[in-house]
């Protein structure tokens, strides 16, 4: 499971997300915000670090690879319209993770051959976290991206508890969650409750 973090979602600051996330077994997780400034971004990211290297667990900073690199996050997850991953690497260096979002499979093919770490498809199903969603690709798209591309493959867009095995055994190497996660209860228990459905 890949978390990803939203404050307007959860009511929390990214590093009170971090802390009930990691808490409770997440090891991996991705900062997402869209809302506050580049100066706000970055000062909640440093806040957000100091929980996750307590916790011994990597952060991915998402589509900012400035304040990836200036708050010493372990990687960044990349957009379409983000800075290519070709100058992200130079940027970040061989040891730090990047991922890049891709929304049909012809994307994924090109991704397949970026300098990226994984590539991740979606939106899975019908999403209410994006304010401009990308058609929705279904499980028939991961299972011909996974059959064609070589890359470890993150599914994201509208999983939940009930869906995310579905789209593991379609695949996906790993889902990513935002409202299903921080959304319902309390997020600890959601986590564990999640980690526990997909064994």
């Amino acid at each position: 499971m890949y978390p990803i973090t939203d404050t307007l979602i959860s009511g929390l600051s990214h590093a009170e997300q971090v802390e009930r996330l990691a808490a409770a077994g997440a090891s991996l997780i991705q900062l997402r915000e869209k809302h506050a400034s580049p100066r706000e971004f970055y000062h909640a990211a440093i806040e957000a670090m100091s929980v996750a290297r307590r916790f011994g667990i990597r952060i991915i900073i998402n589509d900012r690879v400035d304040v990836a690199i200036a708050v010493g996050a372990d990687g960044v997850h990349l957009g379409q319209d983000d800075l290519p991953p070709e100058r992200a690497r130079l940027l970040l260096g061989e040891s730090r993770i990047i991922g890049f979002s891709t929304h049909s499979l012809e994307q994924a093919l090109g991704a397949d051959s970026e300098q990226v770490d994984y590539i991740a498809v979606g939106p899975i199903f019908q999403t209410c976290t994006k304010e401009r969603s990308d058609p929705t690709v279904g499980l028939d798209a991961v299972r011909e991206i996974k059959r064609r591309t070589s890359k470890p493959l993150v599914a994201i867009g509208g999983i939940t508890i009930d869906t995310a095995s579905m789209v593991l055994e379609a695949g996906a190497d790993s889902v990513a969650v935002i409202s299903d996660l921080l959304s319902v209860g309390e997020i600890s228990e959601r986590t564990r409750r999640f980690l526990a459905a997909l064994g």
